[in-house]
């Protein structure tokens, strides 16, 4: 995204949280003097991603490794950036409003501790096919002119609103936008078996086909949703991922029935990502002052 964010500044709620996540770690003062400096280095890595911009491009969820032992933690980091190159941000439960690992109809929480990089390494909720869904808390961003935001518009097709904008009564330098990111991974645990499903996200997409189990000769089908509808006639971009991390980007359209076949390869990881382009609620704009909003669907899984 281009623009300047707007930055989440550690507030006193941030420093208590974290000195109390951090106290907690400590028995008695027994900890190592190594240990104490692990923890002052976490605290001034937390504070620091407090007072960051988060505002570039994609966010998604990256496993370690998408196929796994039933019996090995599933180890994700979530990642901000581009082109699959970025930040790992550590687990930060004021940065997200949802983080769970689901199996079928049963889910569970990621119970990581505040702070940790990787943001989850917990155990699979069952073998089989596990899908980690994560929601960010909505963020800002100010445009300074419109040019720049018509150029985020035109890479994500979303059209020229620049008519839009101006009847609305907005200025074309200095608006703000405001964007929440709806991400998910496909992880396989032993046989892999099972689906994907929806998940009650906002804007999500669904995974019709198991790149582990499935025959991947005709693509990797997949649904975009908004409001648990389907979206027709929408882009999604495509990023794929070589072994040597060679990445690449093409678009393509989903169908009448919000329904897209991705062509894939053996040996590539894939991150797949919609943009919905919206008018905020009024009570959205009257406390934020954002002019438009976007919600991000994404998705990451490899064809083994």
């Amino acid at each position: 995204m281009e623009g300047r964010t707007s930055c989440a500044v550690a507030d006193d709620r941030d420093v208590i949280q974290i000195r109390n996540a951090l106290d907690n770690s400590r028995t008695n003062d027994s900890l190592k003097g190594v240990e104490k400096d692990d923890d002052m280095r976490k605290l001034a890595f937390i504070f620091g991603l407090l007072a960051t911009p988060l505002g570039a491009h994609e966010l998604w969820v990256e496993p370690e490794a998408y196929v796994i032992e039933p019996n090995v933690n599933i180890t994700a980091n979530i990642v901000n950036g581009q082109e699959f190159e970025g930040t790992r941000l550590p687990f930060v439960p004021r940065r997200f409003t949802y983080f769970v690992n689901f199996s079928g109809s049963t889910g569970t929480k990621v119970d990581s501790r505040l702070g940790d990089n990787p943001a989850m390494s917990q155990p699979a909720v069952a073998e089989g096919l596990n899908v980690i869904a994560y929601q960010a808390k909505i963020a800002e961003i100010t445009y300074e002119t419109w040019e720049k935001f018509q150029r985020f518009l035109d890479h994500k097709d979303l059209g020229d609103q620049r008519a839009i904008h101006e009847e609305r009564g907005f200025p074309t330098e200095g608006f703000k936008e405001i964007y929440s990111r709806y991400s998910k991974s496909l992880v396989a645990v032993g046989n892999a078996a099972g689906a994907d499903r929806q998940l009650g996200l906002l804007t999500e997409i669904v995974a019709l086909t198991n790149p582990y189990v499935d025959d991947m000769a005709d693509g990797m089908r997949v649904q975009l949703f908004y409001q648990t509808q389907p979206r027709a006639d929408e882009q999604i971009e495509v990023f794929e991922k070589a072994n040597d991390d060679t990445v690449t980007i093409f678009t393509l359209r989903t169908d009448a029935d919000g329904i897209a076949t991705i062509p894939v390869k053996a040996d590539h990881e894939y991150m797949l990502d919609a943009v919905l382009l919206r008018e905020p609620s009024e009570a959205i704009a009257a406390d934020t002052g954002a002019a438009w909003e976007t919600l991000w669907a994404n998705m990451t899984f490899m064809v083994p």
